[in-house]
């Protein structure tokens, strides 16, 4: 029985994220999660370094979620982005610009 209590609880937090995904709100907007990330710097840079049909695809979820809220509507069930679909594009670019932003910071105490 104990062998089998991480799967549960793995099972267990796997419904309890993607209840959380349809909490927030933002998918049934059609945004992913680092759609609704703070453009502080850092973002701002690894936003920059995105590839150019990642970036234009980013700004048309973003245009049309302000269109729709604008509105006050949602999109039609189907067109909800699914927990399962939501990708972390904007991850490893923000990760790289921080972590290059600190060895820099580093570099400078020096």
């Amino acid at each position: 029985m104990a062998a089998r209590a991480p799967v549960a609880s793995g099972r267990l937090l796997l419904g309890f994220r993607k209840w959380y995904y349809n909490l927030c709100g933002f998918n049934k907007l059609g945004l992913m999660r680092d759609d609704t990330v703070y453009e502080d710097a850092d973002v701002q840079e690894a936003l920059r370094r995105l590839p150019e049909n990642q970036y234009n695809e980013r700004m048309f979820r973003v245009k049309r979620a302000l269109d729709l809220s604008m509105k006050q509507q949602i999109l039609p069930k189907e067109q909800w982005t699914k927990f399962e679909e939501d990708v972390h594009y904007l991850t490893p670019y923000l990760e790289e610009v921080i972590r290059e932003r600190k060895e820099r910071e580093e570099w400078m105490k020096k």
